[in-house]
Parts: structure tokens; C-alpha cells; sequence
């Protein structure tokens, strides 16, 4: 039975590629659900906002749970073979939407909330426009993990921008809630520090030379990012921990400034509209 449901959650296809069918499709769903929620739950109450929130973060456990079944185990010649594949472990910095949602589906308004909110509307829409704009690697054979990395890093779009604009609204996109959102990504870095040594350890300890390398900010591997790969032999590990910190905040502050660009521009244009309504009722 479980031989079976592992042969058909790791059904085929040919490979996409950057900008195929497969790519663009997922495009335009992102887009079309990224105006939809914002419309639909951009005012909505912080009861249903939070709902939302849960219902998404539930689908996103529910797909990396499925992605790790497919890493973990494979059907040969009607038997199963387990080996668990540590690379694929759930805290990449594009992953941490499973372990930030939660934070602002339970915790009471204040500023751990707002900046957790602030990471995903800043830090983690980032990640979602990079990979949705350049998959690089991200697309495999098996049909099934093709559509959740487009679901998960489409999700960090959609709901970074409905965080976003939620914000904007409450007048919490500000440089200082930036800065909690500086720190909560800081946080999630620091977890990432101690993972990698602590595992990697722990592997080593067993005779196993898995790769383990989340954030890819390990000590022990190469950086395969683009731009921080050229730093990463070069320069002694701190200081290519700060370059790591430094660039993707100037990245976060990047998209901070354009949804607040964009967010000012569309009040305006909406006052100018109106205006323009109330003057042509007038005559």
C-alpha cells in the first residue's frame, strides 16, 4: 500500500524550465491570487485575518511534510529504501514561513507580532520574488515537488504583500518596525548558525558526510548563492556572516521601500480619482 502511494507521490514529468509553461502558469497564479487576497482580506478583521494565516500555514506543513516523504524514501523494484536526504531539512531561509506564521496567528498584537509580520512583508517576499523570478534549481523531475515550491514561494508573495499592505494600513510600515523585522530575520540566522554546527557535528559523529547547510551560511560548506558564493571563500566566516546579514537586509530594506513607494502612490491615485468623481457629480 505505502509502495504504491510513494510511486505515485513521486510521479514524473520533464523537468521545467526557467520561464516554460510551467513557470509562467505559476506566475499568473500568484499575481491573480496576490490581488484577490489583498482585495478580499486587505481590511479584513484580525479574526479573519488570522484564520487566513492558519489555513495557509496548515497547507504549507501539509506540502513540506509530503516534500520530505519524497526525500526520505524510494521505491525499488517492490521495495521501499530510506534514506533520509539532509539537505532537504525544512530550515532554508526560504522554509521560514512554517516557523514565523504561526507567531502571528497566536500571539497577541505587539511588537514580537509586528515584527514577525514585518519579516514576512519584507525578508521573506524577497525570497518569494527571487525564486519566482529566477527558479534556478528549484524544479526537479517528480510533478508533485514542482507544485509545492511554486505554492510555497508563491505563498511568500501573496501573503507577504497582504502582510504588507495590512501594515501600511495600521501605519506599522515604518523604518522602526523595519528594524523588528531586521531582528526576527537575525534570529532565524542565529538558529541557522547553531544548527548547522550542531548537526553537522552530530552527522560527523556517526560516519556520515551528509550536507547540511542551512541558509547556506554553514561553516563547514561553500555558499552556492548567487553574489555571496564570490564572498564566501574568500573573506574569514564573520565577516561573511555580516556581508550574508548586510545584503539580504538591504535586499528586505529594497522591497520596504518599494511597497511603501507603491503604497503612497496608489492612496494618491485613488484621492485624485475621488476628487475626479466628486467634481464631474458636482456638475
Amino acid at each position: 500500500m505505502f509502495y504504491s502511494i510513494l510511486e505515485f507521490l513521486q510521479s514524473s514529468m520533464v523537468t521545467p524550465v526557467s520561464f516554460g509553461w510551467f513557470h509562467i502558469l505559476a506566475i499568473i497564479i500568484v499575481i491573480a491570487t496576490t490581488v484577490l487576497f489583498v482585495k478580499k482580506w486587505g481590511h479584513a478583521d484580525e479574526k479573519n485575518f488570522r484564520r487566513l494565516a492558519l489555513i495557509l500555514w496548515c497547507i504549507l506543513v501539509a506540502l513540506e511534510v509530503y516534500k520530505q516523504i519524497v526525500f526520505t524514501f524510494t521505491p525499488e523494484e517492490g521495495s521501499i529504501v530510506a534514506d533520509y536526504s539532509w539537505y532537504a531539512f525544512p530550515f532554508q531561509f526560504c522554509s521560514t514561513p512554517l516557523y514565523v506564521i504561526p507567531f502571528v496567528v497566536f500571539l497577541p498584537e505587539g511588537k514580537v507580532r509586528d515584527a514577525c509580520t514585518m519579516f514576512l512583508a519584507t525578508f521573506s517576499l524577497f525570497g518569494g520574488i527571487a525564486v519566482m523570478c529566477y527558479p534556478g534549481d528549484v524544479f526537479i523531475e517528480t510533478i508533485g515537488i514542482n507544485i509545492q515550491t511554486m505554492v510555497h514561494h508563491g505563498s511568500q508573495v501573496t501573503f507577504g504583500i497582504l502582510c504588507a499592505h495590512r501594515l501600511y494600513l495600521k501605519g506599522k510600515f515604518s523604518l522602526e518596525h523595519f528594524l523588528g523585522g531586521v531582528v526576527a530575520f537575525a534570529s532565524l540566522v542565529l538558529v541557522a548558525i547553531m544548527l548547522n554546527i550542531s548537526i553537522y557535528h552530530a552527522l560527523q559523529a556517526n560516519g556520515m558526510d551528509d550536507t547540511f547547510n542551512m541558509f547556506f551560511i554553514s561553516p563547514y560548506f561553500d555558499c552556492t548563492l548567487p553574489v555571496l558564493s564570490i564572498f564566501s571563500p574568500l573573506v574569514p566566516y564573520p565577516v561573511f556572516l555580516a556581508i550574508y546579514i548586510i545584503g539580504f537586509s538591504i535586499a528586505a530594506a529594497a522591497i520596504f521601500g518599494s511597497v511603501r513607494g507603491l503604497e503612497r502612490l496608489a492612496i494618491t491615485i485613488h484621492k485624485r480619482k475621488s476628487t475626479h468623481d466628486t467634481q464631474t457629480d458636482m456638475d
